[in-house]
């Protein structure tokens, strides 16, 4: 991990404002120096903080507000106990009514307690802020008594004693969900429509005394967020609220720090579907993390420029972000986001309830530590903060979670600039002797949860020293296939290699060893598929697994799902290594590049299946995690063995074969669309064709193979999934014709 500077002030709801933060960028571009590595040369900040988390006190319930300084850390929300590390619910605890306070570079309680309190219902606090000098920390939330002494829902805590302020008291008529403060007065919002006895829509301002300011920011609906800019002359203001003083503003909008008026208004900014949750700034944005639900939602993040509060950027991820917070120019997020697609990042993968992107650009970058839903209203993270201590940087989570980096972890966690513990993942191997007289060593960049850019190292014969180094750059979702090639062999001999990955300071064990033998001569069956201009080629000659290496020079792999049956013999071309089997269930490959549409095409590879319940062959989908919502240009086999290729071209168009093909025998199937329609092939013959089919659906996806969707496709079989083997899958961005698909068959003499 590279560590970056920051500065630290107390911020809005808890969060920190880093003012003076600077912008840290590599010195140069990520690079890899290996075939096939991704292109991730663009320059990015690096994340300061890592990805391991450090032993916490627990909450039994639910961190809905945090404020942090001079390395302590409040936080507030609705619990009733505090807990060491490790210890289970109910074990362990002493007392925490609603807030507890935590030293912040060893994540346990300090002396101060304070007990929040109603007399009816459930208290909570909801947001926390702390004054410029630290010495108040404010309090909102929906509570009548602090310590026993009586209290309207705001409280200001004097933070040398840790006990309430008597002279700060005024009556907010309901929840104060968000505070920030300066050195005079106190902005708060939430759902009161009175304070202090006078008409207050959900925003307010008071002085450091509890003294109502005229400051007016009357909101149709629920306040959420307030943040003071760093030239303390704005307030900018967040929530569900549609009008502010009576002009059309939804979810966002900026005052005047002074009179309330409205400064900049945000009408049709955000989707009427969706709120804005958190704001926080630095020296020159400002940053809102949006929920939506229902249709055409927005979920993800946007950047403003503090010099005209235009947008500097957005993201489109979906899946409710919560909290954000800026650190030496990185933007840190807590939400359950579960596909960033749209915008460059993950696709459907399972929810990812912690990210980073740079504070001038959404792209995500290599920080991935990770929470589970939990509790409540179940997102994960819902507060962040930030405080220095001891020379370190820490950052704080709060929430509803129960589990960090899949450990047992309930309510809080913390992160810090070091010590970077985390090793990278073992890599996936795979060789190849197609070309006579060397050895082509294949390999699935790895994944490290703070760190994009790894360094491998391959060794050879069980030496000690490798003997090639190269870097690549990956992410969880993209990790691309590197090669090297091995020249220094002779035909009939044998080698062995493994593989390691390093962050720079953790290095993954070596891989397996993996074995070949120096080809004498050229295998004529891939030679045919790599000379015909094949996109991707999958061989699946793989051990244990999620790697489908692809021979081409495109290297376009592919990741194995819910572990399919490697090395299965005899394979389909006489004097290939093994062949690979689906179990009809669950298990598939999909492409690690996302593809634009390919409007001609031909997808080829071979089947051995005796199954009666059908199932998807081959097929473009746009999802990967999960069977796609949009699905064609696929190959299928009905219950009773016949196969069909489809397009969606103003529906869906298909031809489908006469004979079946599950007789446990192997089959070559080619399907093919270009400008004289599509064409379905089975062991070099034309089965079935229609030449007025010539396009299909526009939209970008992946190549799947062994299963996938077939909602609504005639002839629908019992199962999405495919049980039987594959073998030789390729794809090509032409449409083979009929002598070369009879070519590619002929060319298989046994097996």
């Amino acid at each position: 991990m590279m560590n970056g500077s920051t500065g630290r002030r107390s911020g809005g709801s808890g969060r920190v404002r880093a003012a003076s933060a600077a912008l840290c960028l590599f010195a140069g571009a990520l690079t890899a120096t290996a075939a096939g590595a991704s292109p991730a040369a663009a320059l990015t900040p690096p994340v300061a903080i890592t990805a391991d988390d450090l032993t916490t006190w627990q909450t039994n319930g639910i961190v809905w507000s945090m404020a942090a300084t001079e390395g302590t850390v409040y936080a507030g929300g609705t619990f009733s106990t505090i807990r060491p590390p490790d210890a289970a619910a109910g074990t362990s605890e002493q007392p925490a009514v609603n807030f507890a306070a935590f030293d912040a570079a060893t994540g346990a309680p300090t002396g101060c307690s304070l007990s929040f309190t109603l007399s009816s219902g459930t208290a909570t606090v909801r947001a926390l802020a702390l004054s410029p000098d630290g010495g108040t920390l404010y309090a909102g939330g929906q509570f009548g008594a602090v310590n026993g002494v009586g209290v309207s829902n705001i409280a200001a805590v004097d933070t040398a004693t840790c006990t309430p302020r008597q002279d700060f008291k005024i009556a907010v008529s309901a929840t104060v969900r968000a505070l920030d403060a300066t050195a005079d007065t106190v902005y708060l919002g939430g759902d009161f429509t009175s304070v202090g006895g006078q008409t207050r829509n959900s925003f307010a301002a008071v002085t450091t005394g509890a003294d109502l300011l005229p400051w007016t920011a009357n909101a149709d609906e629920v306040a959420r967020a307030v943040e003071v800019t760093p030239d303390g002359q704005h307030v900018a203001l967040g929530g569900d609220f549609f009008t502010v003083n009576g002009t059309t503003s939804h979810a966002l909008a900026v005052v005047d720090a002074t009179t309330g008026a409205l400064t900049t208004s945000y009408p049709g900014f955000i989707p009427n579907t969706s709120t804005v949750q958190d704001l926080t700034t630095d020296s020159t944005g400002l940053y809102t993390a949006n929920e939506g639900t229902g249709g055409g939602v927005f979920d993800g993040r946007i950047a403003i420029d503090l010099d005209d509060y235009q947008q500097r950027w957005r993201d489109t991820c979906l899946g409710a972000t919560q909290a954000v917070l800026a650190h030496s120019g990185v933007l840190y997020s807590g939400s359950h986001a579960h596909d960033c697609a749209s915008m460059g990042g993950f696709p459907d993968q399972p929810r990812r309830h912690l990210l980073a992107q740079s504070v001038d650009d959404p792209t995500l970058l290599p920080w991935f530590p990770d929470t589970n839903d939990g509790i409540g209203e179940p997102v994960g993270p819902r507060v962040m903060a930030q405080t220095d201590k001891g020379g370190r940087h820490y950052l704080w989570v709060g929430g509803e979670f129960t589990t960090v980096n899949g450990a047992g972890q309930q309510g809080l966690t913390r992160f810090a600039d070091g010590p970077d513990t985390g090793a990278p993942w073992v890599p996936n191997v795979s060789l190849s002797t197609v070309t006579p007289g060397q050895i082509d060593v294949q390999w699935q960049t790895s994944f490290d949860s703070d760190d994009g850019e790894l360094t491998y190292r391959i060794y050879k014969d069980g030496a000690s020293t490798p003997v090639h180094t190269t870097t690549g750059y990956s992410l969880f979702w993209d990790r691309p296939q590197l090669k090297w090639t091995d020249t220094d062999v002779a035909v009939g001999e044998t080698h062995s290699y493994r593989i390691t990955a390093s962050d720079g300071t953790n290095t993954s064990a070596k891989s397996p060893a993996q074995s070949a033998t120096v080809a004498s001569s050229t295998q004529a069956y891939p030679a045919r598929v790599l000379s015909d201009g094949a996109s991707l080629y999958w061989r699946y000659d793989e051990g244990a697994s999620t790697f489908a290496a692809d021979t081409t020079g495109a290297l376009n792999n592919g990741f194995l799902r819910n572990a399919p049956a490697y090395r299965q013999t005899p394979a389909a071309i006489a004097g290939d290594s093994t062949a690979i089997g689906f179990d009809g269930a669950s298990e598939y490959a999909y492409s690690n590049k996302r593809h634009p549409q390919p409007t001609r095409f031909s997808v080829e590879t071979w089947i051995k299946t005796t199954t009666t319940r059908g199932g998807k062959i081959i097929g473009f989908g746009n999802l990967t995690m999960q069977n796609s919502t949009r699905f064609d240009k696929h190959v299928y086999m009905t219950n009773e063995g016949r196969l069909v290729f489809g397009v969606n071209s103003g529906g869906r168009r298909t031809v489908t074969t006469n004979g079946s093909y599950n007789d446990g025998a192997w089959h070559h199937v080619v399907a093919t669309q270009g400008p004289a329609g599509v064409a379905l092939y089975v062991d070099g013959q034309l089965r079935a064709s229609n030449f007025l089919y010539t396009s299909n659906e526009n939209y970008p996806g992946y190549w799947r193979v062994g299963g996938d969707n077939l909602a609504n496709w005639a002839n629908r079989p019992t199962s999405n999934f495919f049980a039987g083997q594959i073998d030789e899958t390729a794809v090509y961005p032409t449409a083979l014709s009929a002598s070369t698909v009879s070519a590619h068959y002929a060319l298989r003499t046994g097996g």
